[in-house]
């Protein structure tokens, strides 16, 4: 049996009709979308096949979107017998992971993945904020340059490590301008300016991490059957990790996506599963490890495929 890591997406994979196609075909995902809409109160199927992109696109609609997805098409995977060694996902992804671990319930991810959209997606500091990613240049060149930045009293920070070549900051607007010039001057090989515009995993939320740490009192966490990655360190949750500590800085910390595939490797995965729509983690997977065996399943073509090798 190979070694099997399950990834799973986070903000940003988002596309209008995604999960329609297992919605339709799968009993099992059909069932996994009726009844986040019956705990949400929310017709999630519409806001997934039907709306339009901008309303997709709002992160208090995008996180419940893509976690429902995501566990839609994991249920059809369960069906068919495929199973992880180990999982992890980006940001609000990693929510996946801890459902699928046992470690959280569906209901209470369903309802914090809501509620953690909400407070993202609303409590923002009112100045305009932008995000940009730095790809080839070293990471610790980034945080040397965003901290020259703000010596002058302008925000900006690394807010995503995705693998050891790309970073993402995320900051004032003017900021990350003035910084992705001084990227490029320092040997950046690519600086482009992202579409997503929340001052997302830094300081600028600690409002949203507030409101946040009162929701995830009423959740209770349970030991997982699959250990899970965390995206604050990359390290694998252990038994007396304060697990609601950790998912509320989360919000205001980066994600360490690269540390995450560190950890993979290390655990000896041989076979790499994104689930959910898009295939950007498997992307980071393979730009760190060109021989990485990856896979995405965001169709039900995929997922077929995937059975016939």
């Amino acid at each position: 049996m190979k070694k099997r890591a399950f990834l799973f997406p986070g903000q940003g994979a988002q596309i209008v009709g995604m999960g329609k196609d297992f919605f339709e075909k799968y009993e099992e995902a059909k069932e996994i979308y009726e009844k986040a809409s019956e705990i949400a109160k929310v017709d999630i199927a519409k806001l997934c096949f039907n709306s339009e992109e901008e309303v997709l696109n709002k992160t208090e609609n995008t996180q419940l979107a893509i976690l429902t997805t995501s566990l839609a098409i994991l249920e059809v995977v369960k069906k068919n017998e495929i199973t992880a060694d180990i999982c992890a996902g980006l940001s609000l992804g990693e929510y996946t992971a801890l459902i699928y671990s046992g470690m959280l319930n569906f209901e209470d991810g369903i309802r914090l993945i809501q509620k953690r959209g909400l407070y993202m997606g609303t409590l923002l500091p009112k100045e305009n904020y932008s995000m940009a990613a730095v790809i080839g240049l070293e990471s610790n060149k980034i945080e040397e340059i965003c901290q020259e930045i703000r010596k002058n009293g302008d925000f900006v920070v690394p807010a995503n490590y995705n693998y050891s070549a790309q970073t993402a900051i995320s900051g004032e607007e003017k900021a990350v301008e003035v910084a992705m010039e001084k990227l490029k001057e320092a040997g950046a090989k690519k600086v482009i300016k992202l579409k997503t515009s929340g001052p997302f995993h830094t300081e600028k939320l600690s409002k949203a991490k507030e409101e946040y740490e009162k929701e995830l009192e009423k959740v209770s966490f349970k030991k997982g059957n699959i250990p899970v990655i965390k995206n604050i360190d990359g390290k694998i949750y252990k038994e007396d990790d304060n697990i609601r500590n950790i998912l509320a800085n989360h919000i205001v910390c980066p994600v360490r996506f690269d540390k995450t595939i560190k950890t993979m490797s290390d655990y000896n995965i041989e076979e790499y599963i994104e689930i959910g729509p898009g295939k950007v983690l498997t992307g980071f997977v393979k730009k760190e490890n060109r021989e990485a065996n990856t896979f995405s399943i965001s169709k039900v073509e995929d997922l077929e495929n995937y059975l016939s090798m």
